[in-house]
């Protein structure tokens, strides 16, 4: 997955610069040149490889419709990571949003109390140790998320250099990784051993998922990415009826309806006023001239008024 998106990532920034020297050239500057800087990316580098593996042990134990939901909560903890680190102000109707979302979590998680509940074609799962994964994931997701963003604000380096600074990372981590865990597979079968189609397909989702959801906060707005969010869910539902026999009970109902709900309600901004003021003239008898002001400075232009008086 981290090849795809350091690929990727080199890739957007060459159509960035649109020439290979200015690209060459901001490469070896930033990289080669500044290694102090790119050091900085590797506390989220080692976290993001960490969490993938978690979220691998939570959609291995969890329903593909319960995972998409519960998944949600990285929000509640990205909230609080911004409002302790970046000492970010959320509104009351952004708090309400956090507290639905909670909710909501809450009553998809009384859905897998249920006997049905952990039973699959396939295998018997654990939604205990999926829920736990999911925790432990959306934690780190929510801290590395916003030590991100400090460090992208805190200096000039593009969005996509910083991607491609944190696969130079992720890169030999995510191999230390393989080889702790599978290095006799690997020796005798090598590397790519069961790569089947659809796990190159995983791969690939994976591996552009961040790089999209980055392009559609930066081009489009929060209401699309509510609406993209919320499609995810309903259709990871219908494809967990018809792929897993998934049964949609009341409790998972009303709480991924929540959660859709709260993700509306969070990343929701009203829009200012564009009327125009209305212009009132007042006369300046001491002057003799006629002042004109918007109708908000009202008061205070009267007040001069008299006072010249």
């Amino acid at each position: 997955m981290e090849v795809f998106k350091l690929f990727a990532s080199m890739g957007m920034l060459l159509v960035h610069h649109r020439s290979f020297a200015r690209w060459a050239k901001e490469l070896h500057e930033e990289i080669i040149r500044k290694p102090m800087e790119t050091l900085k990316v590797a506390v989220p580098a080692f976290i993001y490889t960490f969490q993938n593996n978690l979220t691998f042990v939570a959609v291995s134990n969890l329903d593909a419709a319960t995972f998409q939901v519960v998944s949600q909560i990285k929000i509640l903890t990205t909230a609080i990571f911004s409002v302790a680190m970046l000492r970010r102000q959320l509104g009351t109707v952004q708090w309400a949003a956090l507290l639905i979302l909670f909710v909501g979590i809450a009553v998809v998680q009384l859905d897998q109390q249920s006997p049905q509940a952990g039973k699959t074609l396939f295998h018997i799962q654990s939604p205990f140790l999926g829920l736990s994964a999911i925790l432990i994931s959306s934690l780190m997701s929510g801290y590395a998320g916003v030590y991100f963003e400090k460090i992208l604000k805190g200096s000039e380096v593009s969005l996509w250099l910083r991607n491609i600074q944190l696969s130079m990372y992720a890169i030999p981590m995510g191999l230390l990784t393989c080889l702790a865990a599978d290095s006799d597979s690997i020796r005798t079968k090598g590397f790519f051993f069961a790569y089947t189609p659809i796990v190159w397909s995983i791969v690939f989702f994976q591996g552009f998922g961040g790089l999209v959801v980055a392009m559609v906060v930066k081009y489009a707005d929060n209401i699309l990415k509510g609406f993209a969010t919320s499609f995810a869910i309903v259709f990871s539902a219908i494809a967990s009826v018809y792929v897993f026999g998934f049964e949609i009970h009341w409790l998972f109902a009303i709480g991924s309806s929540l959660v859709i709900i709260s993700i509306f309600m969070y990343g929701y901004v009203p829009k200012l006023s564009t009327a125009p003021s209305k212009r009132i003239s007042v006369v300046d008898n001491a002057n003799d001239r006629v002042i004109s002001r918007e109708e908000s400075k009202v008061p205070l232009l009267l007040d001069d008024a008299m006072n010249k008086n």
